[in-house]
């Protein structure tokens, strides 16, 4: 998350609406203060929830990540609450009810992605995408803490190689970008910034 629409100082935070300093990605819009300072970075467990996180990562490849925040509630709507059992069980009627929905990305390359995924991992043990996802957490003590925005990757190793092993599995539409984008989402990483007030606040 790299969108900013101000200059930090040094340390690289600003100050919030309560004086608090924040990223200044989370300063932008209100959308994105809630989003900072309740969910990104913080931990995100169970096989539908993950599911979740990354059809809408996919989404977001190539627009503003402010662009699915905001359509969140109809893209649930959309994909049945991203259940993977649900969303597997879609028929032809379902991909064209989804490619006219102007209330998501009516992008077929994603949406087609996304439900050939539903039913891929449909067929996974319970637990084994939670499993898999979290098993590439780097420990915390071995990443340098971000001080600033330049500070923060777009990509690791870990990232490449998650997004390595998904491709292996069959898992279409997640790059090494994604990836990551979806280990700071879902509280794998912590990349809020040294100084900020959300740092710390997810526990795994």
């Amino acid at each position: 998350m790299s969108e900013t629409t101000t200059t930090a100082p040094a340390d690289g935070t600003l100050p919030g609406p309560d004086g608090a300093p924040r990223c200044p990605w989370g300063l932008s819009t209100e959308d994105y203060l809630a989003y900072h300072d309740t969910e990104w970075g913080r931990p995100v467990h169970g096989d539908d929830a993950l599911f979740e996180r990354l059809c809408l990562e996919a989404f977001q490849s190539g627009l503003s990540w402010l662009t699915i925040l905001r359509r969140r509630e109809t893209f649930r709507a959309a994909f049945a609450g991203f259940e993977i059992a649900a969303v597997a069980a879609f028929t032809e009627a379902d991909r064209t009810r989804l490619l006219a929905d102007p209330g998501i990305i009516r992008n077929r390359a994603k949406v087609d992605a996304t439900l050939a995924n539903a039913r891929l991992l449909a067929d996974w043990p319970a637990g084994e995408l939670d499993a898999l996802i979290w098993s590439y957490a780097p420990e915390p003590a071995s990443r340098p803490v971000p001080r600033t925005l330049a500070d923060v990757p777009a990509v690791t190793d870990a990232s490449t190689a998650l997004a390595k092993e998904l491709k292996k599995r069959g898992v279409r539409f997640v790059g090494p970008t994604t990836a990551y984008a979806l280990m700071q989402a879902c509280g794998l990483v912590d990349d809020h910034l040294a100084g900020c007030v959300a740092r710390g606040t997810g526990t795994r």
